[in-house]
């Protein structure tokens, strides 16, 4: 991780998508245009060991915290797909990992849960904004071992049918439309960018423009405007405090929570 100024490369803070995660002071950006090529990022923020994960088939960006009882992991990615979705294995056990979940599928932390911590996925930009001059973000060690900046799914994300997936569909929404995913539910993204602040019992989810799909232009620096969405809880003293979440494809989110809702208007 470098600071602003010599991790930001000389660029521009602009709608670039990054996943952001804060404990304390220790503030940090992991942008999409790297972890589209490596899929996984193992890292301690403050005193937390986490893993910061991207599944650019199902546009699912989740950080997990490594600490599984008393045992910290680092994960790698199996080269394998389950529902189209990343499956990762921990290098101390060699067990394997959903990444849309974070539940263990095989091995002997088969059944286990990792636990989802709160993060953001907006835009380099509003990072910078929200942090200041202190915060870190990614920089490739190597800058010339991948095409950085670039998207391997040309297009993606305006398909018809997400790629190696043959499960069932959802229905009333397209499959590679997004998602807000928290626990097992989901609102579409027009949902919420239509009421800009949408808010269901204590939870407030709101939208702003200003962010790049990861997954439509060649060149993510122009992909188009998805937004920027930020997910909280209301707490009793009327402040909001942020809660895991998840943008997802449609279909994604219908392949591991088959039964689960999909809110699509505001009921």
């Amino acid at each position: 991780m470098k600071p602003w100024g010599r991790g930001a490369g000389g660029r521009r803070a602009g709608p670039e998508p990054v996943i952001s995660f804060v404990v304390g002071d220790d503030e940090r950006a992991y942008p999409l245009q790297i972890l589209i090529w490596h899929e996984i990022v193992n890292d301690t923020v403050g005193d937390v060991p986490i893993t910061v994960t991207f599944c650019p088939l199902c546009n699912s960006a989740v950080v997990y915290d490594r600490r599984v009882g008393d045992a910290v992991l680092d994960f790698g990615t199996t080269g394998k797909l389950r529902n189209s979705d990343l499956v990762m294995y921990d290098r101390q056990t060699e067990s394997w990992w959903q990444q849309f979940t974070g539940e263990g599928i095989v091995g002997v932390y088969t059944g286990t849960a990792l636990k989802r911590l709160p993060s953001r996925l907006e835009s380099f930009a509003r990072f910078k904004e929200r942090v200041g001059d202190d915060g870190k973000v990614l920089v490739p060690s190597r800058s010339g071992a991948r095409a950085y900046g670039m998207n391997p799914y040309s297009s993606y994300d305006s398909s018809s049918r997400p790629f190696l997936y043959n499960g069932d569909l959802p229905e009333g929404i397209e499959p590679l439309a997004r998602v807000v995913v928290v626990e097992d539910e989901a609102w579409s993204l027009q949902l919420i960018r239509d009421a800009g602040r949408y808010q269901r019992g204590d939870l407030v989810i709101t939208w702003e423009s200003g962010q790049n799909s990861a997954l439509d232009s060649r060149r993510i620096a122009k992909g188009k405007d998805v937004g920027n969405v930020v997910v909280q809880r209301a707490c009793g003293d009327g402040s909001l405090e942020d809660v895991p979440y998840d943008i997802a494809f449609a279909f994604a989110f219908h392949a591991f929570h088959p039964e689960a809702p999909i809110h699509t208007d505001d009921e």
